[in-house]
């Protein structure tokens, strides 16, 4: 009998395939596209109630689908007259792939599966929620000046039903802080209109929620066909975005929000007292904008701070650019924020209500997710944000706040440590060492014995451009794995469209961009540019460029003394980087022809590859063939023929720039060389930007200083050179010094001024 697939997607079965490669090797069951399932849409909100399509089981109209996600929830599901099957996505408290199966015989079998990707709230679009109209005004209801009609917009095609309810959920975190019966729970709380026209619009005069609702100040809205139970768990919804919800508050609110905002400040402030102090625990903030924007593999853009669209930064007023750091801190889940002024200086709370804040709860939560702290979104929520409505924007209580959430400055940062590769492969090591390996086959780029880090490259042969075959090669994909994280490869697929694959299967962005991985985040921009965000902080930054990959890697200084590869041992020496997989090394002025064999000597084994060979061509050449082609022999120096007319186009195209020459030389295209050149100067930007002055290898920062008593300061930059200057108010005499002034020790010059 033919092997089947029910139950074994992702197996290789003895006669036929149900991995995902078996699709394009044409070695799939005659049944791999009835029980793996492909959905569309692939991805929703973990509030669920999104109804989703199952491409590829034809059923018949009596079954009774059933949907069971994580083995465990189960959701109903249906066929519709097309004879497609739906299910219906649940509420779930984590984000990422989300394995489930689908039963037809009403939930005896669930022979068939697949995967759900859960995003955060704040990544879905716009049309998939009900919008807030004026959502300022919802979130001040009730303080001075607001008041009046709240609206709210609905996509009304979203739900097949003539009439809806509109229901109010609130959030709550019960049990005892950082202890195992700390438990995360969305509530129905009540139903705020019923069997309304679908019509895509309500609006009402919000009345205070009756009995203890009101005591319900964050939560959702949530809208579903009107013969459903009212809160009735993982039906077809439409949810709002999470906000406070100061329009249903209590008479007292509406009475005299400033004095029930300012109880509830000073309630959180005392509860705050009780819990350990995790800024002891999160990284310190990069000393400027520019290491801020270059350390992409431990910071990442805060949208509601962005230079790039446009700084507008409502909560932060003087900063033209905010980050928030990508990891959780290990023990309290705790997430950090740094912000810039328009001169690059961090932006300290100590200064200036416009200075970042960090956060007991990390945005998007974080690993195993599920349990408080580390709910996305919503634990963030509870402790930081709506105490900053307590305290900051419903009273004017914010010193509070700022006590319990100063900005960490950067005295304990260190900035990562960069390597390149590009063109027709330049390699520029986390050391500073550049050389040229033009080798074939599938290599090592760095591997650590600390987090079990291994990145991996491929290349491929550069082609002239009338198309025959170059005598050099370039970076045709990457691989990448930490400790057990997720497998990420970026290649050119043989039409050279760019492809990310997740464990072998070819991702799509069209519906997110960003992506809650295992072991990893996932980011890609509209025009292709991948980082990848390992949880050890090293961040790979990969994206295409006229035919070959330019590959960036940064790594924390914690990887000092623990690397390995063509990116050679960082240790801030060069002269050990052409170190062989023997631990013997070469010498930096070893000629091209060494330097050939030291590459060829990290070529990777089947068996330690990462690298999916899903076509015949790459089982041909990199599976079954050498993995470092042994008979391809490249240009070494190649010569400068000055009667050739490349030859000066190259001079005024690459100026002094080897490898910009040598890959004109060797493809005999401007087009390449000048991308070589491009990532050529973007690498040297980087570690510039990085680490500003090489001599020193870091930023200094002397931490802040304060104005004394009776007195003023001026100035408000900490880094090395920058002077403060103190004086005193009338009537006071200054002691100590007057100005001090940033050492190269980290301490400042000078006496603590008096008055």
């Amino acid at each position: 009998a033919q092997d089947s697939c029910a139950n074994r997607c992702g197996e290789l079965l003895g006669s036929c395939s149900c991995q995902v490669t078996c699709q394009s090797l044409g070695t799939c069951c005659p049944d791999y596209k009835e029980f793996c399932l492909q959905i569309s849409p692939y991805s929703g909100s973990l509030m669920g109630g999104k109804d989703f399509l199952i491409n590829n089981t034809a059923l018949n109209a009596s079954s009774v689908i059933k949907c069971r996600f994580k083995q465990q929830i189960i959701t109903s599901g249906y066929v519709a007259k097309d004879g497609k099957a739906h299910c219906i996505s649940p509420l779930l408290y984590e984000t990422g792939f989300i394995p489930f199966e689908v039963s037809t015989d009403n939930g005896l079998t669930f022979p068939y599966s697949g995967t759900w990707l859960s995003v955060h709230l704040s990544k879905v679009s716009d049309e998939e929620k009900c919008t807030l109209v004026n959502e300022t005004k919802w979130q001040y209801y009730g303080t001075p000046n607001t008041g009046g009609n709240l609206t709210l917009t609905w996509t009304h095609q979203t739900l097949a039903a003539t009439h809806v309810n509109i229901e109010v959920w609130g959030y709550q975190e019960t049990g005892d802080s950082y202890s195992e019966n700390w438990t995360a729970e969305w509530k129905y709380l009540y139903t705020l209109a019923r069997e309304i026209p679908n019509a895509g619009k309500f609006s009402f005069i919000p009345q205070p929620a009756t009995g203890n609702y009101s005591t319900w100040d964050f939560g959702i809205l949530r809208i579903i066909p009107s013969n459903y139970f009212d809160g009735q768990s993982n039906i077809p919804s439409i949810w709002s975005s999470d906000h406070a919800l100061a329009w249903h508050l209590e008479k007292d609110f509406r009475n005299d929000p400033n004095a029930w905002a300012t109880a509830k400040c000073l309630e959180w402030d005392r509860k705050e007292e009780l819990l350990p102090n995790f800024r002891e625990e999160i990284i310190d903030c990069p000393c400027t904008l520019a290491q801020a924007r270059a350390d992409t593999g431990r910071f990442h853009t805060d949208y509601g701070c962005d230079i790039e669209k446009g700084s507008v930064c409502t909560y932060h007023p003087g900063a033209v650019h905010c980050v928030r750091a990508i990891q959780a801190s290990p023990q309290y889940g705790a997430g950090q924020q740094c912000c810039y002024d328009s001169t690059g200086t961090q932006i300290l709370t100590h200064d200036s209500t416009g200075g970042s804040t960090p956060d007991r709860g990390h945005d998007w939560g974080s690993p195993p997710f599920l349990k408080p702290p580390r709910v996305p979104g919503f634990s963030h929520w509870l402790y930081d944000v709506i105490s900053f409505y307590y305290c900051c924007l419903w009273s004017d209580n914010c010193d509070f706040y700022m006590k319990r959430r100063p900005s960490s400055d950067c005295r304990t940062y260190r900035p990562p440590r960069a390597a390149s590769a590009f063109g027709d492969p330049h390699f520029l090591t986390f050391d500073g060492l550049n050389f040229t390996f033009n080798g074939l086959g599938e290599y090592t780029l760095v591997e650590s014995d600390l987090t079990s880090l291994r990145v991996q490259g491929r290349t491929q042969q550069a082609h002239f451009p009338n198309g025959t075959g170059a005598q050099g090669t370039g970076l045709s994909a990457v691989a990448m794995q930490e400790n057990n994280s997720d497998v990420i490869e970026v290649r050119y697929s043989e039409d050279m469209n760019l492809q990310v694959l997740l464990n072998q299967r070819v991702l799509s962005f069209t519906e997110q961009s960003w992506m809650d991985l295992k072991g990893l985040y996932l980011y890609s921009t509209p025009d292709q540019n991948i980082t990848v965000m390992f949880s050890s902080g090293s961040g790979v930054e990969i994206r295409g460029n006229g035919g070959f990959l330019t590959l960036k890697i940064l790594l924390p200084e914690k990887f000092m003394n623990h690397t390995q590869g063509l990116f050679g041992v960082m240790n801030g020496n060069p002269e050990d980087d052409y170190t062989f997989k023997n631990k013997t090394t070469m010498s930096v002025h070893a000629s091209p022809q060494q330097v050939f064999e030291f590459g060829a000597n990290w070529a990777i084994e089947n068996g330690t590859s990462l690298f999916t060979y899903d076509t015949e061509f790459l089982l041909k050449s990199f599976f079954y063939g050498e993995k470092h082609n042994t008979s391809f022999l490249p240009v070494f120096s190649p010569d400068e023929d000055p009667a050739d007319p490349l030859v000066g186009e190259m001079v005024s195209l690459c100026d002094s720039d080897p490898f910009c020459r040598f890959d004109v030389l060797t493809t005999r295209s401007l087009q390449v060389g000048n991308s070589t050149r491009l990532s050529h100067q973007n690498h040297k930007l980087l570690v510039e930007h990085l680490e500003p002055d090489m001599s020193l290898l870091l930023v200094i920062s002397c931490g802040w200083l304060g104005p004394p008593t009776n007195g003023s300061k001026n100035g408000t930059n900490y880094l090395l050179g920058s002077t403060i200057s103190f004086s005193c108010s009338p009537g006071y005499e200054l002691t100590g010094s007057q100005q001090r002034t940033c050492q190269e020790s980290g301490a400042w010059s000078g006496d603590t001024p008096q008055c």
